[in-house]
């Protein structure tokens, strides 16, 4: 299949219209065994050089599939075939939710990013529980959860639905993230705060040791991110995770005055916050970039840069299915390139 003959058909349809047509077709292929495995041929690259030990499992590749995409794990086993070397389902709340009042999403064709107003529309905990214990987990690559907090639910009572997604997902995945950077929820970024991140890891220690990982928003100063984060880790964060989507509209030439902005545009902005964060807490703690990241050249960047692991979304839809193995192959000729024998070797060389 050549994308770029296809896409153009896709990019006349509505975006989440053509999002639906998507996940619709590659949960069909994943009933489909013979179909997947070709594909795992063609896209997975397992290579020693790009073998990783965190959070106690295998990363047999450090591209995984960021938050938002397979929003109720439907689509681990397919993600899997396309070269991902992790899965990050979610962000799923307690309750389900329809999420905001269509339209929200678009693309900026131009730009290739992607602007999304979807408010954490999901199918509940329940669901996704039922599908991970009857389907997917343990699987043969890790699994992340990312959690929120549902939109009727009031910054005063957040801790509990977070407390809430933490005791359903703990054994039902390789690590935990708690998203409180969505610009799609009222209030959200509120609770990134020093206090809110203190009180909710004092709490989530608690409940599991699973590895449990901070994602935080774009927007944010520089040293206030860093301090959020040191704060994070002194309360027990297994990672950070940056960045989400940014509100900074004026990224794009056509914007909505909604949502959050994601890919190509957002590289820039995104790399010089984790970069600022890593700068600190790069060898304290977990690393996972992403925002912008479309092929091996950039995720080079942000693995010399103190990322273990980076994400793609927005990148697949204008990349095309491919885009995973792609990257990793471009990363093994980068590492072999810079005389690295091993990508352990690679992470963080700037920091060094």
């Amino acid at each position: 299949m050549d994308y770029e003959k296809i896409k153009p058909l896709f990019f006349r349809l509505d975006p989440e219209y053509a999002h639906h047509l998507v996940t619709g077709a590659l949960q069909i292929a994943e009933a489909i065994p013979q179909l997947l495995n070709r594909w795992v041929c063609k896209n997975f690259v397992d290579d020693e050089m790009l073998h990783q030990e965190i959070f106690g499992r295998t990363f047999l590749n450090p591209v995984g599939l960021a938050a938002g995409f397979d929003k109720d794990a439907q689509l681990v086993r397919s993600m899997t075939a396309m070269g991902f070397g992790f899965t990050e389902v979610g962000t799923v709340t307690p309750r389900p939710q329809p999420g905001n009042p269509a339209p929200r999403l678009w693309r900026h064709i131009e730009e290739e990013s992607l602007q999304n107003a979807m408010g954490f529309n999901n199918r509940g905990s329940l669901y996704m529980e039922r599908r991970l214990k009857s389907r997917y987990y343990p699987y043969v690559t890790p699994i992340g959860v990312n959690i929120g907090k549902n939109k009727t639910t009031p910054e005063s009572d957040a801790l509990i639905d977070y407390e809430h997604g933490i005791r359903v997902f703990r054994d039902l995945c390789d690590y935990l993230v708690i998203n409180i950077s969505s610009p799609n929820t009222p209030g959200l970024r509120d609770l990134q705060n020093e206090e809110f991140i203190s009180a909710l890891f004092d709490m989530a220690k608690k409940l599991t040791r699973k590895p449990i990982l901070l994602k935080i928003a774009p927007d944010m100063q520089k040293e206030q991110a860093v301090a959020l984060c040191t704060k994070a880790v002194e309360a027990g964060a297994d990672g950070i995770v940056a960045t989400n989507t940014s509100i900074d509209y004026s990224l794009v030439k056509a914007p909505e005055e909604v949502g959050g902005i994601s890919g190509k545009v957002i590289r820039q902005k995104s790399f010089e916050l984790f970069d600022a964060v890593a700068s600190e807490l790069f060898g304290k703690t977990v690393l996972i970039s992403v925002g912008g990241i479309d092929s091996g050249y950039e995720a080079y960047r942000r693995i010399r840069a103190g990322a273990s692991l980076v994400q793609v979304f927005t990148g697949l839809i204008y990349k095309g299915p491919e885009l995973a193995g792609t990257i990793n192959r471009t990363l093994i000729k980068l590492l072999k390139k810079d005389g690295f024998s091993h990508i352990s070797e690679a992470v963080g060389v700037d920091r060094r």
